[in-house]
């Protein structure tokens, strides 16, 4: 037999890598679908069941005996150190400017404009489409002051509508939006950070009595799962941008040039 049937060694091509630019597993997860809608569907079912009562819907047992444990009196001074303002200005505008500007823009400077792109629309969706539109739907009372039973109001200036928490929305769209940026091996250590900042969020926002916890632990639901939603729908863009690094501008060496 002749040897030119054997295929050489350089014409051998090796298939790329998933993950890297050039994959061609690119696919969209259905369990992020899956997951994603179910988590939407439990929020919506929670926030129609507070619209029909919301001055004490199911959960007021569980929510008063949170309140009881949880939340200051006023003068304490322990909803004013660093750890629950931390969570406090990550709902505002400190958390506005990182979300909807400073990641945006880093992500678009290193080049990886599919993934700025949907890290806006999650912002977007999520802040206006899950907690204001709901806030204004449902418009469920906010705790009030009882001083018989040693229960107080909100201890920081808020607006109308308890449910959802807006900044536990927040929280919820930055624990999903931010693991989407990072290929699977790489996520572990995001998903620790934003399981302490879920914690965190949950416990500052019940601490300065803004809400009720349902409130914040359905935020948190409402948030995450618009946010799985489109990650679904971006996945096969973002992962197109998996190979290129998230803390530094990719250098690409200059061609060379035909000269021996």
């Amino acid at each position: 037999m002749s040897d030119a049937a054997a295929p050489s060694a350089s014409a051998v091509v090796t298939p790329p890598v998933a993950g890297e630019p050039g994959a061609s597993a690119a696919r969209r997860p259905r369990s992020l679908l899956v997951t994603g809608l179910v988590g939407m569907a439990l929020f919506a079912a929670f926030g129609l069941a507070v619209a029909a009562n919301p001055e004490s819907p199911f959960t007021q047992g569980i929510d008063d005996a949170w309140r009881a444990l949880a939340g200051l009196e006023p003068g304490t001074g322990g909803e004013t150190w660093a750890l629950p303002m931390l969570f406090q200005h990550l709902g505002q505008i400190p958390g506005a400017v990182l979300t909807l500007l400073l990641i945006p823009i880093w992500l678009f400077v290193i080049r990886r404009w599919r993934s700025a792109l949907f890290f806006l629309a999650a912002e977007l969706v999520g802040n206006f489409g899950v907690s204001q539109l709901t806030k204004n739907l449902v418009d469920r009372p906010r705790p009030a002051d009882d001083l018989a039973n040693g229960l107080y109001g909100p201890l920081f200036e808020v607006d109308h509508g308890s449910f959802p928490s807006g900044h536990a929305v927040s929280t919820g769209i930055l624990l999903v939006a931010v693991a989407a940026l990072f290929p699977p091996a790489k996520r572990l250590v995001w998903w620790i950070i934003g399981a302490l900042l879920v914690v965190g969020m949950i416990w500052q926002r019940t601490l300065i009595n803004a809400h009720w916890f349902s409130d914040a632990l359905f935020g948190i639901i409402g948030g995450a799962s618009a946010t799985l939603i489109l990650w679904w729908a971006f996945a096969t863009l973002l992962q197109k941008d998996y190979g290129k690094p998230l803390f530094r501008r990719s250098i690409e060496a200059p061609a060379t040039e035909g000269a021996s």
